[in-house]
């Protein structure tokens, strides 16, 4: 790490702000835009990844094969290993967003369909908000904060409505989710302003194996599996689409952009997810979607106007 990058961190880290730069604001926009596209598929190539695999597997391999992807790229390009100061920022990604994240929502969506699970994702941009104010001490203005519950309220009613309005079983799960990915996307965009993105989920993902590995060994010798091109696609997406490539532009595109208004692009995710659910597994949707999404369009727009 360079002594010059390491020397301005910290009081961009203090007041949690985003690049100064209009050029990069707006490249920051683009890639975390770009992850939220990718986690949008993560429901949909989930649900086909539970066709031939358990649960447990299937977080436990795609864990695994995007270490995999990201250890190969930390060795080819000779990476040194991240200052000890940061690895405890490191452990709580691997615990958010590598392990707690995927396995508490595919065990969700066991019980759940993925527009009531898409619930989970509505709260995220909010409680993501949150914990970048308590975490790094973020202060969105109150615009900021009108515009984020109403996108979220919208959010909720529309996948809510989607579900038939009854509350399951995997809402603890989701619940749980919402909470220890909040976690992992603050401590991610944190430490995404001190190092380039892709190193962050790369030696989260990496610092994960020890858990990862043995996991898989007693998944695979308890839980069946069937290779489907279903299957295979599905596992294949959440490892290295949704675990890696998905993760490296959107912790990029918060260091550019700031947490708080990277985390409102979300807003969008769940619509998206819905309209992957249509055309991946065959769900139906309501007239209600084209004027949630309006609304939601809304509410981004106004909360990447709005002075942090």
């Amino acid at each position: 790490m360079r002594a010059q990058s390491s020397a301005i961190a910290p009081s961009r880290i203090a007041v949690g702000a985003a690049s100064t730069d209009p050029g990069g604001r707006s490249f920051g926009t683009v890639q975390a835009a770009l992850g939220v596209v990718a986690f949008s598929l993560t429901f949909p190539a989930t649900a086909w990844g539970l066709e031939g695999f358990g649960p447990w597997s299937l977080i436990a391999v795609r864990s695994i094969l995007a270490a995999a992807v990201a250890g190969a790229c930390l060795l080819a390009l000779r990476v040194a290993p991240p200052e000890r100061r940061h690895w405890f920022g490191l452990a709580v990604v691997g615990a958010g967003v590598v392990l707690g994240f995927p396995l508490l929502t595919t065990l969700a969506l066991q019980t759940s369909t993925t527009a009531h699970a898409a619930v989970v994702v509505g709260l995220l941009p909010l409680t993501t908000a949150l914990l970048s104010a308590l975490r790094i001490g973020t202060r969105p203005s109150r615009t900021f904060w009108i515009a984020a519950l109403a996108g979220a309220a919208a959010v909720i009613a529309f996948t809510v409505q989607q579900s038939g309005g009854a509350l399951t079983s995997a809402d603890a799960y989701l619940f749980a989710a919402l909470l220890v990915c909040a976690a992992g996307y603050t401590e991610g965009g944190r430490l995404a302003r001190v190092m380039p993105g892709w190193q962050v989920i790369g030696w989260a993902l990496v610092l994960c194996l020890p858990v990862t590995v043995p996991m898989a060994a007693v998944a695979l010798s308890y839980e069946p599996v069937q290779l489907t091109a279903h299957s295979v696609t599905g596992l294949l997406w959440v490892a290295i689409g949704s675990q890696f490539l998905g993760l490296v532009v959107w912790y990029r595109g918060m260091a550019a952009i700031g947490i708080p208004k990277a985390s409102q692009l979300q807003l969008a995710q769940p619509l998206l997810t819905l309209v992957w659910s249509v055309l991946l597994l065959g769900e139906h949707l309501t007239v209600a979607a084209p004027l949630t999404a309006a609304a939601v369009l809304v509410c981004i727009a106004v909360t990447q106007r709005a002075r942090g």
